[in-house]
C-alpha cells in the first residue's frame, strides 16, 4: 500500500464513516482522490449482529464506496479510552497512511466511544508530528483535522452538498443490514433508527445551505481559504 492519501476517516465502529460522510467519500472517489478508512473497533459489543456479520457488511459497504484502503485497529468496542495503547495505534496508522486531511468523530456525542475517538484523534494529530514519539516511524502530521458529528447536533464550520450522492449513500448504509433493517429502536438512546437519524440530519444541514442534503464538519479555529475568489468558485 502506497502512502500519501488525500483523506483518512477515523471511525470508532464499522459503519460510522458511512453514516457520517459516505456522501463526501463518494464525491472524493469520483474525483479520483485517494481515500482510506481506519476503523478503531470491530463493533463486537453491538446489540445487533456479531463480529463476523459486521465484517461482511463492512466489506460490502467498502466495495460500494470504492475507496482504496480500509483497516481495523482491533481496539475494544464500548471500552475505547484515550490511553497510550489507542494513541500509539492511531499515530502509527496516520504515519503509515500519511493523509492530507484527517476526519474524526466530534467529542460532543452521547456514545462514549465517539467521545473517546475524538480525543484520541486530537492527540494523535499532534503526536504524529513529534519526531521523538515512536521514533521507529518517521513523523507525519496531516494538514487538517476535521470532525464529523455523530449522534448529537453540532454547529458545523462548513457543510458539503451531497444531494447528488444521497440515494447512493443510503444504499451504502443499507449494507449494514444487521444495524438498520430491524425497525425496533427501543434500546437506542435517541429512539430512532440509525438510517432515520442520518437522513434527517443530512436534510437539516442541507436546508441550512439551500440544498436537499449536506454533511456537516467542524474544525477548531479558523479554516484557511486560499484567496477570496475561492469562495466565488465554490
Amino acid at each position: 500500500m502506497k502512502p500519501g492519501f488525500d483523506v483518512m476517516v477515523l471511525a470508532p465502529h464499522p459503519d460510522d464513516a458511512e453514516m457520517a460522510c459516505a456522501g463526501v467519500l463518494l464525491q472524493l472517489v469520483a474525483a479520483k482522490r485517494r481515500v482510506c478508512v481506519v476503523d478503531m473497533t470491530r463493533g463486537e459489543m453491538g446489540t445487533r449482529g456479531d463480529v463476523e456479520t459486521r465484517a461482511k457488511e463492512c466489506n460490502a459497504a467498502t466495495s460500494m464506496l470504492g475507496i482504496e484502503h480500509r483497516q481495523n485497529l482491533g481496539l475494544p468496542d464500548a471500552m475505547l479510552r484515550d490511553d497510550d495503547v489507542s494513541l500509539s495505534a492511531v499515530v502509527r496508522a496516520v504515519r503509515e497512511l500519511q493523509p492530507r486531511i484527517l476526519l474524526a468523530p466530534h467529542w460532543q456525542d452521547v456514545h462514549p466511544d465517539h467521545r473517546a475517538g475524538a480525543e484520541i484523534a486530537r492527540r494523535a494529530f499532534f503526536h504524529a508530528g513529534l519526531r521523538s514519539y515512536q521514533p521507529d516511524i518517521p513523523p507525519f502530521r496531516p494538514d487538517l483535522l476535521a470532525h464529523y458529528p455523530g449522534n448529537d447536533a453540532v454547529l458545523p464550520s462548513f457543510c458539503v452538498d451531497i444531494s447528488a450522492e444521497a440515494a447512493r449513500k443510503r444504499q451504502v448504509i443499507e449494507c449494514y443490514a444487521s444495524q438498520v433493517e430491524n425497525r425496533d429502536a427501543a434500546h437506542m438512546v435517541r429512539k430512532l433508527s440509525y438510517l432515520e437519524r442520518v437522513e434527517a440530519r443530512d436534510r437539516y444541514f442541507g436546508a441550512l445551505i439551500g440544498c436537499a442534503a449536506a454533511e456537516p464538519f467542524f474544525v477548531e479555529g479558523p479554516l484557511s481559504v486560499r484567496g477570496f475568489t475561492s469562495l466565488l468558485e465554490s
